[in-house]
């Protein structure tokens, strides 16, 4: 199967359906079997609660959640009574453009909720109007922050919505406005025009370890006001496609109709935004994950102050380093950011980093994977210098950085993959002056048959073999002498199909 990271959206408002798939992003191995879905819902019926509490403003009515010593279990009887009251429902109405094939039926690309529809009887449960528009009725959830209206929800509960609803938990319904909302974390904030709301209290993701109890509120499937409770399965998750966020990863259940909700800690305390969830059948697995708060409150206030957020530009592509790959690039643990491949008149490119460099520190700050580089740079301000410390040629060294405005594709990572038939396992040559061309390359040697280490790596004919452990690939006999002096692994830079990877191949 097909593993994509994308939301869950609505269900079509003729029926409660309990799982959906939507659109997403390819994982990193094909042998992953499951989807990572968006939890808001599209056109699913929304249950009312006969017993829903009245707001209140915070602290009121009820005792603050005690903090509690490590271990013990939280009084989610008293969370849900004190800020509960905190959290609504976001319906969302609107339009979206669609395409038409021959038959009428709209042609909805590789969008896996409307794709879901194909295999139930009779087929799609509604026909697209020849305008090329189909209306849409979306339900997702969502929390105030303030009292006088201000409200964390998902971008993409809000996308394309022309009219937006927010239910509170006394059953008020009251229109929304959309101040701004950013796609790259995922964050849209709303304002409702009145007072004296109750509002959620902000905690430390910091803090949390993993083990320690989260309780989730929101109104999967339009069931408003239901409470799941869990722990924290693992911090600082990088999932495909949000280059910008560490998750918190959590087994609390969480549904379709649960997206844009708060995640509490223990003590009562937000400390994420339930996004996303890891499934194969588009319903709760067991799996979910969280928006740290911190980083909401950072989109959230660039939203407010100007209507849109702004992300920071390195302007390389990167990818985790394994143990093979370390030992390539003479380092001894696998901890890094492996720079694959540097873009042309950036700001990486004007401070000389070069494919093959491992940045190993920002600020003084440990980047361990590839996903914590993404997230430091994006979370900086555009404009802004920073220091990184970099593995290069068996060496440390730094470089200074200015920032550039990063735009959706700019920071991106990679997974890693990975002499006649020699050691290696490779027959190459050199590109001709066409291929050179085609290819937008100025150097490269063209894999014509693969064996041995570099078939068990992954490499294929056809792909063009750039450097090997940093240095440009010019020659086959430099390559040779090189393969010749690590009996253990080299690491491969190699273009395949206008994406460049860095590939380790174990020699021994």
């Amino acid at each position: 199967m097909k593993v994509n990271f994308s939301p869950l959206r609505a269900l079509p408002a003729a029926a409660l359906i309990v799982c959906i798939l939507l659109a997403g992003l390819a994982a990193h191995s094909p042998s992953r079997a499951g989807i990572l879905d968006f939890l808001s819902q599209k056109g699913a019926p929304t249950a009312q609660a006969a017993d829903a509490p009245k707001p209140v403003e915070q602290g009121a009515g009820s005792s603050p959640a005690p903090v509690l010593a490590p271990g013990q279990a939280p009084n989610y009887r008293a969370i849900v009574r004190q800020w509960g009251p905190a959290v609504v429902g976001v319906q969302t109405e609107g339009t979206r453009k669609i395409g038409l094939d021959n038959s009428s039926v709209p042609d909805w690309g590789d969008d896996p909720f409307f794709q879901f529809f194909r295999g139930l009887p009779g087929g799609f449960p509604f026909r697209a109007p020849h305008s090329g528009e189909q209306p849409f009725h979306g339900q997702g959830s969502g929390f105030i922050i303030s009292n006088d209206g201000l409200i964390l929800t998902n971008a993409h509960v809000v996308r394309d919505a022309q009219e937006v609803t927010v239910k509170l938990a006394d059953r008020r319904e009251l229109k929304a406005k959309v101040l701004g909302a950013d796609p790259s974390t995922d964050i849209a904030v709303l304002r409702v025009s009145t007072t004296g709301l109750a509002t959620v209290k902000i905690g430390d993701p910091k803090a949390l370890q993993v083990g320690d109890y989260v309780l989730a509120i929101g109104a999967p499937f339009g069931f408003d006001q239901s409470a799941t409770a869990g722990i924290v399965s693992a911090k600082g998750r990088s999932l495909p496609g949000d280059a910008y966020v560490p998750f918190i990863q959590t087994d609390a259940a969480v549904n379709p109709g649960n997206s844009g909700g708060p995640l509490f800690d223990a003590a009562g305390n937000v400390v994420g935004i339930n996004a996303q969830i890891y499934s194969q059948t588009g319903g709760y697995q067991g799996l979910a994950f969280a928006i740290p708060i911190d980083v909401a409150l950072h989109a959230k206030d660039q939203i407010v102050a100007t209507g849109h957020a702004s992300h920071a530009r390195l302007g390389v592509m990167v990818q985790d380093l394994n143990q093979a790959l370390a030992e390539s690039f003479g380092l001894t643990r696998p901890d890094g950011a492996l720079v694959a491949n540097v873009d042309p008149d950036s700001p990486a490119a004007e401070a000389g980093l070069k494919p093959g460099d491992v940045i190993t520190q920002v600020n003084g700050k440990p980047i361990e994977r590839a996903g914590d580089l993404s997230n430091r740079i994006g979370m900086d301000a555009p404009g802004n210098r920073v220091t990184l410390k970099v593995w290069r040629e068996r060496s440390e060294r730094e470089l200074g950085v200015k920032l550039a405005q990063a735009d959706s594709k700019s920071l991106q990572a990679a997974d890693a993959g990975g002499d006649a038939h020699g050691q290696l396992g490779l027959a190459m040559r050199p590109m001709t002056r066409q291929e050179r061309t085609e290819r937008s390359l100025d150097h490269g040697l063209i894999v014509e048959e693969v064996s041995g280490p570099a078939a068990r790596a992954g490499i294929q004919p056809g792909d063009v073999v750039l450097g090997i452990d940093g240095q440009a690939a010019n020659s086959v006999d430099q390559v040779r002498s090189v393969v010749r002096g690590h009996p253990k692994s080299v690491a491969l830079l190699v273009e395949r199909d206008g994406q460049k990877i860095f590939i380790p191949v174990k020699l021994g």
